[in-house]
């Protein structure tokens, strides 16, 4: 048995040894890794790849990644998997939604597919994962290449030395176990899905490649910021759009410059974007930038400088069918979904969604907040988990603060308030600063539901204070929320990121909780309320579309969580969905 070969050692190894994971988890793939992919011709790795599930881990500890492909009349062993033939599934997917087998399954899987690729002696080639949940280690051809932490933000792994010139196999091992050092931890309120269910692709560079490039409007110009892997010793930038061309001298492989222009401003009645290329050593990269500024001053959020009201909606990154799997098609339907209900504004909770959204936020015109998990109690004295928490921020930011859509980087929801969380949070919103001076912190804060006030230590170290209530769902008395209203007195603007009902539309009853009556008269009620805190500027209910959670098994949740003004299906449309747009043509007039 492979337990015995001579790939896996002996038995006793293979089998007892629990440290197993220990040389498969570097954590190398993180930020630093990335390169900017905007603009670049990519071949793209999806369809089908071999695939099977790993409870135990038998793949790590029997080396299945060093395995050659024999035919099975010519094996000296018998082969636990065959990672050349078998069992096929589509990539980009979720497991869960593919066999029923499946539907729980938490633990490793693994990923198999062929691939040619005659790479010039002069060229560099680089895989990208668009997101993999929620540990994926990366083996070319027998080689462990490296890992990655995170489920919803991109890596890549450069190939290079590894990549054959005839037939290279590709293996990723994808764990989306849930432990108390992740993020998130065990705990969660959302469905813990598995898989590679973003893009894979490759990138061939020349022997300079561009990591990233990052421009944002600021008092004295237009800010640009690139950084370099390679001999180039400048790089090229073009803005045609305002006429603008520059040399940038690059010291260490990076640059930094100011470029004076007036750019027409991006707003969502105005989402103007620009063409940018940037040229180094041979490499080119291009985007679409919009220019805009958003701050903060006392209570207000001004963007280009006048005060805006944020009509909202929150959105999970979920499908009845597809699972997490999404699609430009999925994403312009919510959005559009969202436009209808009058939002200039959306919530991606509570995790980074594809970068597709943001994109098409860009072009539609919505303005976005976008988080990292770091979601309830997770371990905040741990320093691994720390150093995640940091690296899929930074993957995030610099995935997306191209994007003019985003105004708000969320750090957190709903965590204890102890010195442990209040240091992490605050260096997490430290290190989105440093990522990104361009932009607003928030986090979803606390409400002191003994003295019904807004408190929270965190609240002075961000710029937005969100505020998760569920006055009259799980707090009782919509009264207490007119009471928190009255007895907070913030120094900086305050959105309602979380408030809702659930309501189920196929067997709730006619009157009371789970009931569409009750979503839509709890709606009424809380607008009353909120209408009148001018410290509020901002909202974003929860949530838009019903979405699939485990924990909630009630007779009228059965594995969902109905608090969406449209249920599961993204048709049918709950009563609640037209008040609340009611009150958002109301705001529009009057922001």
């Amino acid at each position: 048995m492979l337990e015995r070969s001579d790939l896996a050692g002996n038995a006793l190894s293979a089998l007892h040894d629990e440290d197993y994971d220990r040389p498969y988890n570097l954590q190398n793939l993180n930020a630093e890794t990335l390169i900017f992919t905007s603009g670049r011709n990519g071949r793209s790795l999806d369809g089908d790849w071999n695939f099977c599930v790993d409870l135990l881990d038998t793949g790590l500890r029997q080396k299945w990644f060093a395995l050659a492909p024999v035919a099975s009349s010519e094996r000296t062993e018998p082969w636990d998997y065959d990672p050349f033939d078998g069992d096929t599934v589509p990539v980009p997917s979720c497991w869960q939604m593919l066999n029923e087998r499946w539907y729980f399954f938490e633990g490793s899987a693994w990923y198999t597919r062929s691939f040619s690729h005659d790479l010039p002696p002069e060229k560099r080639l680089f895989l990208r994962v668009g997101a993999a949940q929620y540990d994926c280690k990366v083996f070319l051809n027998g080689q462990f290449l490296g890992n990655h932490y995170g489920g919803s933000t991109p890596f890549c792994v450069e190939l290079t030395e590894a990549v054959g010139s005839g037939e290279n196999w590709l293996m990723l091992c994808v764990n989306n176990r849930r432990t108390r050092d992740r993020l998130p931890m065990r705990n969660t309120d959302w469905f813990n899905y598995g898989g590679v269910y973003r893009e894979v692709e490759l990138f061939e560079t020349p022997q300079t490649v561009i990591r990233d490039l990052f421009l944002y409007l600021h008092d004295d110009g237009i800010h640009v910021e690139a950084t370099i892997d390679g001999p180039a010793t400048e790089a090229h930038l073009a803005i045609p759009g305002l006429g603008l061309t520059a040399t940038l001298d690059l010291s260490k492989g990076r640059a930094r410059t100011v470029l004076q222009a007036h750019p027409d401003l991006w707003s969502p009645e105005s989402p103007v974007l620009y063409d940018v290329t940037l040229s180094a050593g041979g490499d080119s990269v291009s985007d679409k930038v919009g220019f805009r500024r958003i701050e903060r001053r006392g209570t207000s959020i001004l963007l280009n400088g006048q005060p805006i009201f944020l009509r909202g909606i929150s959105v999970h990154e979920d499908d009845e069918l597809q699972g997490k799997l999404t699609s430009e098609e999925d994403i312009r339907r919510r959005f559009a979904h969202a436009r209808e209900l009058g939002c200039n504004f959306l919530r991606l909770a509570h995790y980074p969604h594809h970068e597709m959204a943001a994109r098409i936020a860009d072009e539609m015109g919505l303005m976005l907040w976008e988080e990292i998990p770091v979601y309830w109690a997770i371990d905040f004295a741990n320093p691994a988990t720390r150093h995640d928490a940091e690296n899929q921020l930074s993957e995030l930011i610099r995935r997306d603060r191209n994007r003019a859509s985003v105004i708000i980087w969320s750090v957190g929801n709903e965590n204890p308030d102890t010195d442990e969380r209040l240091d992490f949070m605050k260096g997490l919103a430290d290190r989105a600063r440093a990522e990104d001076p361009s932009r607003l912190t928030s986090a979803a804060c606390l409400i002191n539901h003994h003295d019904l006030v807004i408190e929270d230590r965190l609240a002075a170290y961000i710029d937005v204070i969100g505020i998760n209530e569920y006055y009259g769902w799980y707090e009782e008395n919509f009264s207490d929320l007119e009471a928190v209203g009255a007895n907070s007195h913030p120094d900086r603007p305050v959105v309602i990121s979380e408030t809702g009902a659930d309501a189920d539309h196929i067997a709730g009853p006619d009157t009371g909780l789970f009931s569409l009556a009750y979503q839509a008269d709890y709606y009424r009620r809380q607008i009353e309320i909120l209408r009148k805190l001018d410290y509020v500027k901002g909202m974003t209910p929860w949530i838009l579309y019903d979405f699939r959670v485990e924990r909630r098994q009630g007779i009228y949740q059965r594995g969902f969580n109905r608090k969406g003004l449209i249920a599961a299906d993204k048709k049918t449309r709950k009563p609640a969905f037209d008040i609340l747009a009611a009150y958002y043509a109301e705001r529009a007039e009057k922001p």
